[in-house]
């Protein structure tokens, strides 16, 4: 870490230029003699990709930011925050602590926290934003989290672990046993050195895979910001057997939806009817989750098909998703389709429907936007047809 960056002059700098074109940044150089036009670069950048990501490191002073892909795999302070809501105790070691984001939240519900990142430069980088944000209950420990460890006399009352999910190559990867570090592998130490485990995994992990490689799951939670499944975490509580609970969030911009079940129920069917008044569409958390039939029980309403995941009802329900009133239901026939001048501008959405968006709007001409949502789908008749709907 260059502590040329804290000097006033060079912060003053990076605030102050937070629209630069970086290119002509780095064509000119640095108007500082300790600073390379590079280290500027990545500050500006950074922060300027904190803003919305990380609003707590963004508007506090003397933060150092690190290269874009560090900050690209942190946890947003939305998901961070979420973290530390779900636990709490008086000791807790992270073993994959990173730029420290989850560290930092996970903190304000523990007594005294470790810090542990193999990573010298993002250690350092890390440490020092913790003095400048005011964590004075973490401990940061520089090296192999894993020796660290087995080495330690200390017991935890949590292990939390974020496992990095590239391979030597920069390649994404999913699996936990290809992970570093390979948490399936290192269950029986970690269960050895603490009461609890919380674990964040990729959101294109499968879920019954997962299961598959981990043990006493207690609850799966899925987290999705504006509709993006962000994250999945998994708390592990030793003696759990049986039912794990399977927890959905989707945080919007004015609001959050939750809803959950046991696990065991992604076997339940759903209810089936024809196109009612009202129409569903589950957020992205929910269908990461599968619940599909008991969402339907839950929330009182039907899927049009068993594989168009759409819901439909007469009454209006509150739903984890967005809702819209059902303005008429039309056959999927291009000839009459082309003619309706409803469809000249619409914001198209397929469900279970052979073509994609993009082949629909050349086929039939329609411009995007407007008021009216189109939904090409399959009915439980196995029918092809177009609702036209308006957002509720």
């Amino acid at each position: 870490m260059n502590k040329a960056l804290l000097q006033q002059d060079v912060q003053s700098f990076i605030k102050e230029n937070a629209g630069l074109d970086i290119s002509k940044l780095l064509l000119k150089g640095s108007p500082f003699k300790k600073v390379t036009a590079s280290e500027l670069a990545t500050q500006i950048t950074a922060r300027k990709k904190a803003e919305k990501k990380l609003p707590t490191w963004y508007s506090s002073s003397n933060i150092i930011y690190p290269p874009g892909l560090n900050l690209e795999q942190t946890s947003s302070e939305v998901t961070a925050r979420y973290k530390a809501q779900l636990i709490k105790g008086e000791s807790l070691i992270d073993l994959t602590g990173g730029l420290g984001i989850d560290s930092f939240f996970l903190a304000e519900k523990f007594e005294q926290l470790t810090h542990c990142e193999k990573d010298s430069s993002l250690s350092e980088i890390a440490t020092h934003n913790f003095k400048e944000l005011g964590a004075k209950n973490i401990t940061t420990v520089t090296g192999d989290s894993l020796e660290f460890l087995r080495s330690s006399t200390n017991k935890f009352d949590w292990i939390y672990i974020d496992p990095a999910r590239r391979d030597d190559y920069g390649g994404k990867i999913f699996l936990l046993e290809q992970c570093t570090p390979n948490v399936p592998l290192n269950l029986n130490l970690f269960f050895e050195k603490a009461q609890r485990i919380l674990i964040k995994t990729s959101p294109l992990l499968d879920l019954k895979a997962g299961l598959g490689e981990l043990e006493q799951v207690k609850e799966i939670h899925i987290v999705a910001v504006d509709n993006d499944v962000k994250e999945l975490i998994w708390l592990l509580e030793p003696g759990t057997t049986g039912k794990v609970r399977l927890k959905t969030t989707n945080f919007r911009k004015h609001d959050i939806q939750e809803f959950e079940a046991d696990f065991s129920k992604l076997t339940i069917e759903p209810v089936l009817n024809e196109p009612g008044t009202f129409l569903y569409e589950p957020n992205a958390a929910i269908m990461k989750s599968g619940l599909f039939g008991e969402l339907s029980l839950q929330t009182g309403t039907a899927k049009l098909h068993a594989n168009s995941h759409l819901y439909t009802s007469n009454s209006l329900f509150d739903f984890p998703g967005r809702r819209f009133k059902i303005v008429d239901v039309l056959p999927y026939n291009r000839k009459l389709l082309k003619k309706d001048p409803r469809l000249k501008k619409a914001n198209i959405t397929t469900r279970n429907f052979p073509k994609s968006v993009e082949a629909i709007r050349k086929e039939l001409k329609i411009e995007d936007g407007g008021t009216v949502y189109a939904f090409f789908t399959t009915n439980l008749h196995n029918e092809k047809v177009v609702l036209l709907c308006e957002k509720v």
